[in-house]
């Protein structure tokens, strides 16, 4: 059964603590933090100041999403404002084992994450280490894109490749254009995780989450 992450990047920040409440009212267990340096994406979002300052209205689950240049630069400062997992991009890093060791060494879980055409198999090597794979599924850096379906194949075949070869604690996490027209084409993928913004803050966010939930685990 799969789970959703609300993308804080779709928020209306004007009125977050009472968009969070919802999100609580909602029963959302996962929020997920776009971190961007205008570097490896061209957008710029927030560091880890806003991180700890959220940490104290929501208990669920922080996975950090850091879309930045380097990443193992801010990894300490990252866990120490309370992130639960830290996902790092394969194609930011010089040293991908040494920035996931280090993710792990701060306290937190370690996420990869690959953009849309970069193949799967190129996370193989590093899910000794790994706690959750991103799959990206629109180019990273905005909110609002389009679900690009090529990536689907990409989620099937790491769903077969995980549980084939002994990884089957190490969830899937799809992101980018989940709405209610594609939520369960990822689920059905394989994906343990969906990251959805847009679609869960335009209108009632509690029941955007609930119809959400409904099209990711509906099965005909």
């Amino acid at each position: 059964m799969a789970d959703l992450a609300v993308s804080l990047l779709s928020a209306d920040f004007s009125c977050l603590e009472k968009q969070l409440q919802e999100l609580k009212e909602a029963d959302v267990k996962w929020l997920h933090i776009d971190v961007m340096d205008g570097n490896f994406v061209p957008s710029i979002s927030f560091g880890f100041p806003i991180v700890k300052t959220l940490r104290k209205a929501f208990l669920g689950v922080f996975a950090v999403h850091l879309m930045i240049q380097d990443p193992i630069r801010y990894i300490k400062e990252f866990a120490e404002s309370g992130s639960d997992m830290i996902t790092i991009h394969l194609e930011a890093c010089e040293d991908v084992e040494a920035t996931l060791r280090w993710i792990r060494e701060c306290g937190c879980k370690a996420g990869l994450a690959v953009n849309p055409h970069t193949p799967i198999e190129e996370v193989y090597p590093y899910l000794h280490l790994t706690d959750m794979v991103l799959a990206m599924t629109v180019q990273p850096g905005f909110g609002g894109q389009k679900y690009i379906h090529s990536v689907t194949k990409k989620v099937e075949t790491l769903h077969k490749y995980l549980n084939e070869n002994g990884f089957d604690s190490v969830l899937i996490e799809v992101d980018g254009g989940i709405c209610l027209e594609t939520a369960l084409e990822a689920a059905d993928a394989g994906s343990d995780i969906l990251v959805s913004g847009s679609s869960v803050f335009k209108g009632n966010i509690g029941q955007n989450v609930h119809d959400l939930l409904e099209a990711m685990n509906h099965s005909e």
